[in-house]
């Protein structure tokens, strides 16, 4: 393995030196992705559009095109090159017959359509992550690029023949790995390992669940699971849609470069409150109520307090069209209803069905008479005012916040549908104290949201996607699982999160339960355990408290060779841990200062009075302003290449409970990419002992 530097991007070399042969192909690439653009913002559709409609797709879609063409200065077009020996007919070297591949975000080609960079997501560029001394997968050379900014400074090359250089650790690798973190999360592309590749290539019909500790990357695999399923099945996934749902609004922020960086930009991003706000939620729930609403057993109680509303009919129905008298018996009517509620169908879509079942019992009555009815006349029986009388008595329609509504505020109506699944005390638990005057006047929680959006679904079916990416899913209740669930019946599924850092009361115990929950069985669950992001000495510090907080888990084992910066230090008074945070600011990189969310005044009202600037957790970092003060409570996800944790102690104090409290202090130790301080003046908890 070598790695070659030189100066300056630009710089005047030898026609032999290599560094300069591949900055000239940077430079071509760079300028043949500026032809692609330049010939996609010259497009004319005037004369190939048949109307304003399809003008209106086609310029939409050309815009979108021209904005996933653009050049980002600081980011590498290619980061990889792959020569392969020979072997034609190869499935994973098509057509490559000693050929030589540029790996980058996206295909670039000449004014030939010859490729000059080809998408890491093509079958021809798996070999870059794949390929090992054991099976080199048909490659005699990989080579990886280093930049400065913008600036192709270094390469190093893996002669994959020789076992000696195949073994040998990539300095390139280490050094992309171990990169300072400035402003949003960033892609992985180049650092994908065939553990992870494997999961973002697997198939779009199946469902797949990673657990990963700290710093494995989950988050990202399943960022660019969605890149390489967007390339891999474009067309089915244009018509069905994606969707990539994060536990809050700054984790979203901090994530929603990844995908536009691949060149994807209509990924839909949202919160599962996102998902089911069809009431505005301006409440809240004690822990343990919003550990009953989110249980599992409420899906029933809301099923059968949607059902009660149907009512046996025990009247005939009499239809009168011009001198004729038509007669539905009651016990026809019942087994039309019967059978409705055998089938099990939407509620809603059997509130619909039920006027045509009846009207089509006319017909049979009227054809038997001689008459020759068609469905015009059927259509027009089912909106007879007798017909739409009886469908009112019968299977009138339901609103499901008013339903909910009635449930948390009607002692009886509640007893009465939760009977053998909630018992008094549960119940009573969850009722409101105060009654409420309608809807809108409710000071609806954000438990109360996911119940109205499981009653809507018992009504009218929920639009399903083809793919859902679910991130941090520990944290979600069963409830919340079915919600998600909902939006990809028809479609497929990546679950990201892992056990150990779930911080609610209702945390997901296992995977096995929730992929129950969510609708999805026989998803696969895989582990990532090789951690990229987190220092050795911290992560081995924050596994002290795995066998307190989540004993069934394999502790993360860090591959990173620089063991990063670690201490902790006992503090009599704020102004140590400000010293601290100065003492970290002096390396290059974010700074990320965490503390228990009860202390956030505090230190916010110590740095301004220091004359620190500062930003809140989803803002952007900038060279200018590095450091973001961060409650724990919002930490999860998030990365900082250096942190200051502020009296652990206290972190886990905040929580409603221990074990709750030592996951969220779990979460915090390991937000650091390169180095750790942590302060206390109280004591430590006993399980970092």
């Amino acid at each position: 393995m070598s790695t070659l530097s030189d100066g300056p991007a630009g710089a005047p070399s030898e026609s032999d030196d290599p560094l300069s042969r591949e900055r000239s192909h940077l430079t071509h690439s760079r300028s043949a992705l500026r032809a692609m653009r330049e010939d996609a913002e010259n497009l004319d559709i005037r004369d190939v559009t048949a109307n304003w409609v399809n003008a209106e797709v086609l310029h939409r879609q050309i815009t979108e095109r021209i904005k996933a063409l653009a050049d980002l200065s600081h980011t590498p077009l290619f980061f990889g090159r792959l020569d392969y020996l020979h072997a034609p007919g190869s499935d994973l070297a098509e057509g490559a017959e000693g050929e030589r591949f540029y790996i980058g975000r996206r295909h670039v080609h000449d004014a030939d359509g010859d490729p000059m960079v080809i998408d890491w997501r093509a079958p021809v560029s798996q070999p870059f992550y794949r390929a090992s001394k054991k099976d080199p997968m048909d490659v005699g050379l990989r080579r990886r690029f280093g930049y400065t900014g913008g600036d192709l400074t270094a390469y190093e090359d893996e002669h994959l023949s020789d076992p000696a250089e195949a073994a040998a650790t990539s300095k390139l690798l280490q050094q992309e790995i171990e990169r300072p973190r400035v402003g949003p999360m960033r892609d992985i592309v180049a650092t994908i390992q065939p553990e992870q590749d494997e999961i973002v290539r697997s198939g779009l019909s199946g469902s797949v669940c990673v657990q990963g500790g700290p710093g494995t990357g989950k988050t990202a695999v399943g960022l660019h699971r969605v890149a390489y399923l967007l390339y891999a099945h474009r067309e089915r996934l244009a018509r069905t849609g994606t969707l990539v749902i994060g536990p809050n609004k700054s984790f979203l922020h901090y994530i929603e470069q990844v995908l536009p960086a691949l060149g994807e930009l209509e990924v839909r991003q949202a919160t599962v409150d996102d998902l089911v706000a069809h009431v505005e939620v301006r409440g809240s729930d004690d822990a343990p109520a919003a550990v009953i609403k989110g249980d599992a057993r409420m899906a029933e109680v809301l099923r059968r307090a949607v059902r009660s509303h149907v009512t046996v009919p025990t009247e005939p129905v009499m239809v009168v069209r011009g001198s004729r008298r038509w007669r539905v018996p009651a016990y026809e009517l019942e087994e039309i209803v019967r059978e409705l509620l055998d089938r099990d169908i939407r509620y809603g879509a059997a509130h619909q069905a039920l006027p045509q079942r009846i009207a089509h019992a006319v017909l049979v009555q009227m054809e038997r008479s001689g008459e020759a009815p068609d469905d015009r006349v059927q259509d027009a029986v089912a909106r007879n005012p007798a017909v739409k009388a009886a469908v009112k008595a019968i299977w009138p329609q339901v609103d499901p916040a008013k339903l909910v509504l009635r449930l948390l505020t009607d002692a009886g109506f509640l007893a009465a549908h939760a009977e053998g699944l909630l018992d008094e005390a549960e119940q009573k638990e969850i009722l409101w104290a105060k009654p409420v005057r309608s809807v809108k006047s409710a000071k609806w929680s954000a438990a109360d949201a996911v119940l109205i959006d499981e009653a809507t679904d018992l009504v009218q079916r929920t639009h399903s996607l083809g793919h859902v990416v679910l991130d941090e899913a520990q944290d979600l209740s069963p409830m919340q699982y079915r919600a998600v669930g909902r939006r990809c019946t028809t479609g497929s599924a990546t679950v990201l999160g892992d056990l150990a850092q779930g911080t609610t009361p209702w945390a997901t115990r296992s995977w096995e339960e929730a992929l129950g929950h969510l609708g999805k069985g026989d998803a696969v669950v895989e582990e990532l355990t090789a951690g990229f992001r987190v220092p050795t000495d911290v992560i081995t510090y924050a596994s002290r408290l795995l066998p307190h907080i989540a004993p069934g888990l394999t502790p993360v084992a860090s591959v990173r060779e620089n063991p990063g910066h670690f201490e902790v230090r006992a503090r009599t008074a704020d102004a140590e841990v400000l010293s601290a945070v100065e003492e970290l600011l002096g390396q290059e990189g974010s700074v990320g200062l965490i503390a228990a969310d009860a202390r956030i005044p505090v230190l916010a009202e110590a740095l301004t009075a220091a004359g620190r600037t500062y930003i809140g957790p989803g803002e952007e970092t900038t060279a200018e302003t590095r450091l973001t003060l961060v409650p724990a409570s919002l930490a999860k996800g998030l990365e900082y290449d250096y942190v200051v944790l502020d009296e652990p102690g206290a972190v886990v104090d905040g929580e409603p409970d221990e074990r709750t409290g030592l996951r969220r202090l779990y979460v915090a130790l390991t937000r650091a990419v390169s180095g750790l301080i942590v302060t206390h003046a109280a004591p430590l908890p006993a399980e970092l002992a």
